[in-house]
């Protein structure tokens, strides 16, 4: 009977101690939206400048952003625009080269580099052709220091490209210098049978270059003259 009364009040003690513990943790959980933070632009007065944005600790470098090799994201080694690429040449870099092209690059100059593209189609500044003689002998280097920098009209896209793609695309663009260039003998034997067999389908017709084609019935026909010119 007695060890039964002591087992009781025993019993009670703990959950009585259980009982605290859970009150107290309640009262200590403080959620993430109200903890002591400073918020935006807001001022401070423990720091000596009262400001709560801390400046960052010279030397810092985010993530990513180390750029250890010049030679990569300037484009120039020991002041020169770069003869040859940074980094291999591969076939998956020349796909993602065609790929970053065709996203960035073909509104103006065009699918072959030739300048004709969709825009200038509708009356923008006509870029220069990548296949006239200065630009076939222009390092690589330069089409991604222009892709880096701007060039004119054109704006730099080096917010909007990282170094790595801009080399794809400048290799890409060599591609395409050299692909309007090649001859019939530079071609492996089993491809040129099949570009001049007579089963090989034909090329599309080009797409229209008058910059006032836009003018048009919206059916193909074409638009008339301005005014003045002859038909």
């Amino acid at each position: 009977m007695w060890r039964s009364r002591v087992a009781k009040a025993r019993r009670r003690r703990h959950a009585a101690v259980w009982l605290i513990l859970v009150v107290f943790a309640a009262a200590c959980r403080q959620d993430m939206q109200d903890q002591p933070k400073y918020k935006d632009l807001r001022g401070s007065a423990f720091f000596d400048d009262h400001r709560s944005a801390r400046p960052l600790p010279e030397g810092t470098v985010a993530r990513g952003f180390l750029n250890a090799d010049r030679r990569l994201v300037t484009g120039k080694e020991n002041g020169e625009l770069m003869a040859v690429l940074p980094v291999p040449l591969t076939r998956e870099l020349l796909s993602r080269g065609r790929e970053r092209y065709g996203i960035f690059c073909t509104p103006c100059h065009g699918m072959a580099g030739n300048g004709l593209g969709i825009v200038v189609q509708r009356g923008l500044r006509r870029p220069n052709s990548f296949h006239i003689d200065r630009l076939r002998e222009a390092p690589v280097g330069y089409f991604f220091d222009v892709q880096t920098r701007g060039f004119g009209a054109m704006m730099d896209y080096a917010a909007e490209i990282p170094p790595e793609d801009r080399w794809a695309i400048a290799a890409y663009i060599r591609a395409l210098q050299v692909s309007q260039r090649t001859r019939i003998e530079d071609i492996p034997a089993a491809e040129r049978r099949a570009l001049e067999s007579s089963e090989t389908a034909p090329h599309s017709a080009p797409l229209p270059v008058d910059g006032n084609d836009w003018k048009g019935a919206g059916d193909g026909t074409p638009a008339p003259p301005p005014a003045g010119e002859a038909h």
